[in-house]
């Protein structure tokens, strides 16, 4: 097994954290919300096996990466400037581009701008979706309401106070509250209620989670908190004013779009045409791969089948 290594880097003006394993072609693994580079340890040590240089930085606003106080220095300009930075950092020409949950919208939109940078995109979970034709904010009160949890998370301080309240719990209950065995949620905070409140009680940790794997976490979140992960939530309406020029554009690269079937993401999706509707914004997409008895989390509740895929993926690559 190849060891994971931790070092700090210079990219895009600011200080990343980054974790790596390997030798050969880049691979780089962004993260989601709330999350670290420790989301992909599996994946770290099986590409690095797999003959490829695996990195996992702590995005921007994330563990020991730099936290911008302004909430107009994470938008996706940001995001993506990041990744161009990190990519260059690291001594590569070009990358396979790695997200889940947030880190794929990040993935996504780094095809997006700089093709010429990406060998091809994974998007884990969240799968690429065109710019809306109508602001996100009020579109979302309309169909869901003001308790919409993104919605929640655009007044400062709220949702941190809560989760910080009892960070490892805040853990708990979110990360087996969206797993596989999970009853599926109504993503709308209740009257009065807070955003943990989504989220039962877990009677006990799913499998693939341990009070290890919480524990780091929690450490993290509690010396950072939370402002940095939310404040790329607090940017949705900036960002759709800022891709006004990516409106009806395509993914041109090669592309792997990986899911749990469980996942709240898709829920009430049909699976059977998500491949069809992904290809009209994607066209080079491969066959998506959806993973039976698997929820949001999907490179922690099953990391031999993501990261075969995520092997394969980049190896067929040019």
């Amino acid at each position: 097994m190849r060891e994971i290594t931790h070092r700090d880097i210079r990219a895009a003006g600011r200080r990343f954290h980054i974790a790596e394993a390997g030798t050969g072609p880049l691979v780089l693994l962004l993260h989601g919300f709330p999350e670290l580079w420790y989301s992909w340890r599996h994946q770290l040590t099986g590409l690095a096996e797999a003959g490829f240089h695996a990195v996992a930085p702590d995005m921007r606003g994330y563990g020991g990466s730099e936290r911008p106080a302004g909430v107009e220095e994470y938008t996706i300009h940001h995001l993506v400037g990041d990744v161009v930075g990190l990519i260059g950092a690291l001594g590569a020409e070009r990358a396979v581009v790695v997200g889940h949950d947030w880190g794929s919208q990040v993935a996504w939109h780094t095809a997006l701008m700089r093709p010429d940078l990406v060998r091809g995109v994974a998007g884990l979970s969240i799968p690429y979706r065109p710019r809306s034709g109508l602001p996100p904010l009020p579109a979302m009160r309309r169909a869901l309401g003001e308790g919409f949890y993104m919605l929640h998370f655009q007044r400062p301080g709220v949702a941190e106070e809560e989760l910080m309240r009892d960070v490892p719990q805040s853990f708990r209950r979110i990360l087996a509250g969206t797993s596989a065995d999970a009853p599926a949620i109504d993503p709308v905070v209740p009257d009065g209620g807070g955003f943990l409140d989504l989220y039962p009680e877990p009677g006990e940790l799913p499998g693939w989670l341990t009070e290890e794997d919480i524990a780091v976490y929690a450490r993290a979140f509690s010396e950072t908190g939370f402002t940095g992960g939310l404040n790329w939530y607090r940017n949705l309406a900036a960002n759709w004013e800022l891709t006004a020029p990516l409106n009806r554009a395509r993914v041109q690269v090669p592309a792997l779009y990986l899911a749990g079937e469980r996942d709240f993401v898709i829920q009430g999706t049909d699976h059977d045409l998500l491949g069809t509707e992904l290809r009209r914004w994607v066209p080079r997409l491969r066959d998506p791969i959806l993973l039976p008895g698997c929820g949001h989390w999907v490179q922690q509740e099953r990391p031999d089948d993501v990261t075969a895929a995520l092997a394969a993926f980049a190896s067929s690559l040019d």
